[in-house]
């Protein structure tokens, strides 16, 4: 038997294995490339805005990915990515809005490779507990590859960020199912002959 469930599942695994190889080789990078493209197009309200639109544009079809979505999933959607948008403007340093945004894709693509697996028919208990965990855990761990970079150095506060972007878009991911699950019932419910 395969180690996974299906193709979808490995091309998962493997585009987080792509994003987490970014994440950790840029790791020793980081500081001269804020200082590369500087502090006043980083503080620009407008280049935030671009490159958080750019952020969502590439997390979206993540959030999404094999979807038909109703209205209200839209709309219950385009309200969860506003809220995600208007905290990431409002994070003071451009060090803290790149954590929402990589381990917010993180977590995405954790769970959706765990929803993957257990719609595939493996036994994956609490896809969502596991998915934060997981990535928490994949936090954490860059984190403690910072602490032995002679530059850089460990932040709990960091640990803090890719714990609050992975517990939003599980969140998010969490309450856009329901949501479905709600909409399909009622169309199950108005659609079924009456006794």
């Amino acid at each position: 038997m395969s180690i996974f469930s299906s193709t979808r599942e490995r091309r998962l695994w493997l585009a987080l294995a792509i994003v987490l190889a970014a994440i950790y080789a840029t790791l020793g990078q980081a500081p001269a490339i804020v200082a590369a493209l500087g502090a006043s197009i980083l503080d620009n309200i407008g280049s935030n805005l671009v490159f958080a639109i750019i952020a969502l544009l590439v997390v979206i079809p993540v959030f999404f990915i094999d979807k038909r979505l109703s209205r209200q999933e839209i709309a219950v959607g385009g309200g969860i990515l506003t809220v995600y948008l208007l905290a990431w403007l409002r994070l003071g340093s451009w060090e803290e809005r790149t954590h929402l945004f990589e381990y917010a894709l993180v977590a995405a693509l954790v769970h959706e490779a765990l929803l993957e697996r257990r719609d595939k028919g493996r036994r994956v208990p609490a896809p969502a507990l596991l998915a934060l965990i997981l990535s928490i855990g994949l936090g954490w761990l860059d984190e403690g590859i910072q602490s032995l970079l002679p530059n850089r150095f460990f932040e709990l506060i960091d640990v803090a960020f890719n714990s609050i972007a992975a517990t939003m878009i599980i969140g998010a991911r969490w309450v856009v199912a329901r949501v479905r699950r709600w909409l399909q019932s009622r169309r199950g419910a108005q659609h079924s002959p009456s006794p």
